[in-house]
Parts: C-alpha cells; structure tokens; sequence
C-alpha cells in the first residue's frame, strides 16, 4: 500500500495534526511525519516534495499556521495530491492559514480543508489511496454507512422528544 507524507510546519504542530495520524492508523495506511517549514527551511520542503513519490508515498498533507505557504510549497515541487491543513496559530483564528492555503494560482492545485481540521485530510488522503486499495475503499464505505445510522438514530431521538412535548 502507498503511504502518506505529513508535513507539518512546527513540532508544536503535533497535536492539532494527531488526528490525521489516528484515521490513518485506523485504515492500517502507512505514513511518515517530519518537520520542514517553507520559510524557516525551504531546500528541505522543496526536498521532501520532490522525492516523496520516489518515497512511495501517494499523497501529503501540509500542515502549517500562519503564513503557511507549505501546502504551495508542496504542490509547487510535487505532482502528487496535496492536502493543505490550515492550522490555528495565532492572533487570526487560522484564518490567515486558510487563505494562504486555498488562494493557489491556477496550474498549482491544493485540496483544503477546514482550520484544524486534521480527522477531515487524514480521511481525503484515505479516499485517495482507496482509489488503489479494494479493501480499504470498502472500510471507507462502511464507516460512511454507520455515519448514516447514526443520523437516523440521532433523528428518532429528537423526534421521541418532540412527541413528548
């Protein structure tokens, strides 16, 4: 199975991306997480893109706050899909991650999720790679069914208390 990159732009990073790494344990997807920054180590970032399909892996995820042009980075030096996760950091509630994030000029895409949102990359890096894998496209199809129930559980509760006014 192909792997994912993580790269995440400050050790202190680490627990705002813990929950992509947990979604990708849970799949059994291999993956690797190092520390690189777009502006603090550049040659680095550049590095690690350019060999990450050589490396074997099949995606990455650039995590980063702030200015985070790491995702840009990534996709510039990369052909492979790239995932920016905009991180909190910061007196601009991560807003300044996001925009940096999903403003790409045309010809140099990022697939973005929300601020702090490391469950939702970690689950589009699986669905990328369950494009490859029978199985875990069918792990993927059977989380999204027990989603469903419990929406509809979710719904007869509220309708039980509804009846109950």
């Amino acid at each position: 199975m192909k792997s994912v990159l993580i790269v995440m732009g400050s050790e202190n990073d680490y627990s705002k991306v813990e929950p992509a790494f947990k979604v990708l344990k849970d799949y059994k997807i291999p993956f690797k997480v190092s520390v690189a920054s777009a502006h603090r180590s550049p040659s680095r970032a550049v590095e690690l893109a350019k060999n990450a399909r050589s490396d074997g892996h099949a995606v990455i995820i650039a995590a980063a706050g702030a200015a985070n042009h790491l995702g840009g980075a990534m996709a510039a030096n990369s052909t492979l899909p790239v995932i920016g996760l905009p991180l909190e950091v910061g007196g601009l509630g991560g807003m300044d991650a996001l925009l940096s994030t999903v403003q790409m000029p045309g010809g140099v895409p990022i697939a973005g999720v929300g601020i702090n949102a490391a469950k939702n990359a970690g689950l589009i890096a699986a669905s990328i790679i369950s494009n490859l894998d029978e199985n875990l496209a069918k792990a993927l199809d059977e989380e999204r069914i027990v989603l469903g129930q419990k929406v509809v559980e979710a719904d007869a509760r509220v309708q039980k208390k509804l009846s109950e006014l």
